[in-house]
This record gives C-alpha cells, sequence and structure tokens, in this order.
C-alpha cells in the first residue's frame, strides 16, 4: 500500500508541474475517486450466481484500497424483478456513479443500456453473453469480461457430439440471451452433424409441464437447458419421466453448486452425469471465493475483473469521466506488459507503462467493441450431489473467426 501511494505520489508530482507552454496542471492521481454502482439481483434467492458475484465485488474493492486505490461501490439490488433494474440504475445515477456494473441477465441491461448511452456512464457486464451487445448502437459504453455465446456453443456442442447425442431438445428461454444462445448451439451442432429443436418458454410461466412434454415429444436423445434456477423444475419433470441425467448438459445459466440438491433433495444422485459448462476464473482465484460463498464460482472472477479494469482504466485516463474511462479500457488488457493484479499493474500505469491486465478470469484482450477475444471456461460434472471441476477450455475467438 505505501509502494503504491509512493508510486503515485511521484506520478502526482510530475503531472502537477507546470510545464512551459502555460498547460493547467494535472489532477493529483491520488484523489480521483471512482464510484461503482453495482446492479444485480441480490434479492434473488433462487439466482446462483448472486454469492460468487457479490463475494468477487467486495474482494475486487477491498483489493484496491488495500493498494491505495480510492474506490467506492454502490448497490443497487433489483430483486426478482428484471424490469426494476432500470430503476436501480436511475438512482445509482442520481447518486453520482462514475461506472454500472452489471447487470445480471442480458435482458435487464437491456432495460437501461440506452440511459447509460446518453449519460455517457460505462457499464461492464460479468455475465451479459448475448451477440446482441457487440453489434448495438447504444452499446458505445458497454464492455464486458465474459465473451459472447459464440465462444461457449461449440464447447457444448463438442460434448453433446462426443457422447454420441444424434437428436438434441433445447429449452431455452424466451429472451434476447435464451434466443441468441440457443441458435447458436443449433448451428454449432449442425456443423457436427447433430440435428437439434428449440422448446422456447416464457421465464414467467407458473408451469413448466408443457415444456417437460414437448421436449419428450420430439424424441430427443440429449437435452442442453438454456435456462436460469427455474430449469431445475423443468430438470425434474425429465428425470421423473425416465430420461437419464448422463444425456443432460447445462449452460452458466444454471450453474448451481447445489443443482442435485435442488431438483431432489432427497436423493440427489438422480442428477448423476449431468455436465454443466460454465465461464470460469482462474483456479487460485475460485479458490479465494468459494471459501466466501456456498461453493459456486461461475462469473465471480469476471466480476473481479469488472471492479479492476475499471480502476485501471479510470487511473490510465486520470479521470473518472466516463467518456476518458471507456477508451482506456480495451488498451489496458492487450499489448502491453502483463500484470495480474491492481497492485502490480497500478504501479506500472502511474509509471507510464503500457499494460495487459490478465485477471481474474484469466487473459481478456478486450477488442475494439469491449468484447473479450479470450475466454476461460470449465467443464464440471455432478456425481452424488457434488459437482466437480473435469476439465477446462481457453478459447480464442480470434482464432474462431
Amino acid at each position: 500500500m505505501a509502494a503504491v501511494g509512493a508510486a503515485l505520489a511521484l506520478a502526482a508530482t510530475a503531472c502537477g508541474s507546470s510545464s512551459d507552454d502555460g498547460n493547467a496542471a494535472q489532477p493529483d492521481r491520488r484523489d480521483l475517486e471512482l464510484v461503482i454502482g453495482s446492479v444485480w439481483p441480490e434479492g434473488d434467492p433462487e439466482t446462483s450466481s448472486v454469492s460468487p458475484v457479490v463475494a468477487s465485488i467486495d474482494l475486487a474493492v477491498q483489493d484496491i484500497q488495500a493498494a491505495g486505490g480510492n474506490v467506492r461501490l454502490l448497490r443497487g439490488d433489483y430483486g426478482t424483478d428484471p424490469d426494476a433494474a432500470s430503476e436501480a440504475v436511475n438512482r445509482l445515477l442520481g447518486e453520482g456513479v462514475h461506472v454500472i456494473l452489471g447487470a445480471g441477465s442480458s435482458q435487464a441491461s437491456q432495460s437501461f443500456i440506452q440511459t447509460l448511452y446518453e449519460a455517457q456512464i460505462p457499464q461492464c457486464a460479468a455475465s451479459n453473453t448475448s451477440p446482441s451487445f457487440s453489434t448495438q448502437d447504444n452499446a458505445a459504453f458497454f464492455f464486458r469480461t465474459v465473451p459472447p455465446d459464440e465462444a461457449v456453443s461449440p464447447i457444448v456442442a463438442t460434448l453433446v457430439a462426443a457422447d454420441g447425442a444424434t437428436h438434441v431438445a433445447i429449452p431455452a428461454r424466451d429472451d434476447d440471451w435464451g434466443n441468441a444462445l440457443s441458435n447458436l448451439l443449433v448451428n454449432s451442432l449442425g456443423e457436427l452433424g447433430v440435428s437439434a429443436e428449440i422448446i422456447f418458454y416464457d421465464a414467467d410461466t407458473t408451469s413448466f409441464d408443457p415444456v417437460v412434454a414437448a421436449i419428450q415429444s420430439t424424441g430427443a436423445d440429449a437435452v442442453v437447458f438454456v435456462t436460469f434456477s427455474e430449469g431445475a423444475e423443468i430438470i425434474r419433470g425429465l428425470v421423473e419421466a425416465g430420461m437419464s441425467a448422463n444425456t443432460m448438459y447445462g449452460t452458466d445459466g444454471i450453474y448451481d453448486h447445489n443443482l442435485a440438491h435442488v431438483v431432489n433433495p432427497s436423493n440427489p444422485e438422480v442428477l448423476n452425469g449431468f455436465l454443466l459448462v460454465a465461464a470460469g476464473g482462474d483456479p487460485s482465484f475460485n479458490g479465494r471465493i468459494s471459501g466466501l460463498t456456498d461453493g459456486n464460482v461461475v462469473w465471480g472472477g469476471q466480476a473481479y475483473d469488472c471492479v479492476v479494469l475499471s480502476m485501471l482504466a479510470a487511473l490510465a485516463a486520470n479521470s473518472n469521466s466516463g467518456s476518458a474511462i471507456i477508451e482506456e479500457v480495451p488498451g489496458v488488457t492487450k499489448g502491453g506488459r502483463q500484470c495480474f493484479s491492481y497492485k502490480e499493474c497500478a504501479l506500472l500505469v502511474v509509471d507510464g507503462v503500457d499494460i495487459d491486465y490478465v485477471g481474474a478470469s484469466g487473459p481478456l484482450e478486450l477488442d475494439g467493441v469491449g468484447d473479450p477475444t479470450v475466454g476461460r471456461y470449465f467443464v464440471a460434472e455432478l456425481n452424488y450431489g457434488v459437482l466437480t471441476v473435469i476439465a477446462s477450455h481457453d478459447v480464442d475467438l480470434a482464432e474462431m473467426g
């Protein structure tokens, strides 16, 4: 902390002296405060990603403050209602936030992205994987630490095809994310010679029996779930109808360390062989947060990196202006000297060194629209109620393109 403070002081001295041409002195970097507003469904007990994301955000703030950074966190909990996310954002804007972190879903983020575009407030998403953000005109202030779904769909499709499936049913939320990922899965499976059908459903439905019946009617020999926590009800229905869990696959929206116990508390073994693919973090970081959560780690590293990247970009810009921050965001993730923590990277930034932050979620290498071009995913398997990581994959989207 003292070392960072000393480095910041030296940088401030250099920046604070007037030049011969009369330019005004730059502000002292030690006085640069960044206020981050977290927009997340913390009040939704059914959202399994709450605990790792909240724990990771808090940990990032603590690490930055311990290293001498001046960051402050405000929370905008929108509970179980994604439509309330925009209200939370408006409140946070009124409280003077410089950056928004969130929301939990692509649907919720779409409800306020235009507001942030007009206000020129950067938004970092740790879990929004819809490809739509990559091409939207009003996403100029949007960046994310999780790759779009083009990265994960080939991983899931390869697993399904390798297990011998020939026809796949895909129950999917009828929203931006669900439509995008399910259609990408159909394409990725088709490239491997596997046919697929999508069964869209309204997430607010009161009964998932029709979804279960629709899946059964397809004659599918495998099921890939593009769902959030409500997918547990569909799984329960399929298991009760006699479908084996080792023909089922989940994406990160349903990733839950306790999924087997949610589906059948008295007999979690019914989900033996169920595979989940999720965006993951570095194993050492996952170890840091697993003791702070209920065991879930999904999107934790991505949330941590959102906080650190926002602060590093502000430090590089020597400004908490939204337009200045967003301009610096891609640059601090690529092309410079690699660094692996806020403390290490901050010392380099104030020394005028171009940095390449390698974060808790791994290499990021953000492109011009704020998408990571490198993504880290893990495959986990449920057995006897325990979810164990059995493989990991690093994906280079530049090579895929």
